[in-house]
């Protein structure tokens, strides 16, 4: 009953998305094809994965996992359905409070699992005027561990608008996903080069500010 109940919910948000935002994907460098990728997009509100999720191709959504932060989805029953049992995510420990704990580890293991993963590299909500956030290392480190799989910007045009922060009921309008070329470390490429040359290949995906 759980499962079904899992399921009838992910269909009934994912549609919900789709038609509150008419959610158009544009797969400019890469294509939807069942292979397994890390998915990163920038990050302005909590439905960022969701419609990410919900733009995939059901054949790929089956085996893609959204990275989340423990410290919000795990604080209740209802969240922790959602992410879990919903959308299968991946709970991670932004803040290292918990020693011994690897973020890192935690999502490679969903890799080795042959899944792929949305991620945030930004790794909070970017509520500024600059376009991107500096980005963490957890990318890095998950493209240089597992180099067979593709590491693709995501750029999410309008979202924030849909969901301001701070507000409860959401804005219909417009919003465009471009899945751009992946970004894959270069042999001996380090981490600032290679993280300072995915944030620019996410940033050129954004559409120009008028």
């Amino acid at each position: 009953m759980r499962r079904f109940a899992a399921g009838f919910v992910r269909w009934l948000i994912c549609a919900f998305a789709r038609t509150l935002t008419g959610a158009r994907a544009l797969w400019k460098g890469s294509a939807p094809v069942p292979e397994q990728r890390i998915y990163f997009a920038n990050h302005t509100s909590h439905g960022d994965f969701v419609l990410i999720y919900a733009s995939l191709p059901p054949l790929l959504r089956e085996r893609t996992r959204p990275v989340a932060g423990s410290d919000y989805w795990e604080t209740s029953p209802l969240r922790r359905f959602l992410i879990h049992d919903v959308f299968g995510g991946v709970t991670i420990d932004r803040t290292r409070s918990t020693p011994g704990e690897d973020p890192v580890a935690t999502m490679g293991a969903a890799l080795d699992a042959g899944d792929s993963l949305i991620l945030f590299p930004e790794g909070t909500r970017n509520t500024t005027d600059e376009i991107l956030l500096p980005f963490k290392a957890g990318l890095w480190h998950l493209a240089t561990r597992h180099r067979s799989v593709a590491p693709v910007p995501v750029w999410i045009e309008n979202l924030n608008r849909v969901m301001p922060k701070g507000k409860a009921i959401p804005v219909p309008l417009l919003c465009t996903l471009t899945f751009g070329e992946p970004v894959a470390p270069s042999p001996g490429e380090g981490k600032d080069a290679y993280l300072a040359r995915a944030r620019a290949a996410l940033a050129a995906l954004c559409p120009p500010r008028e």
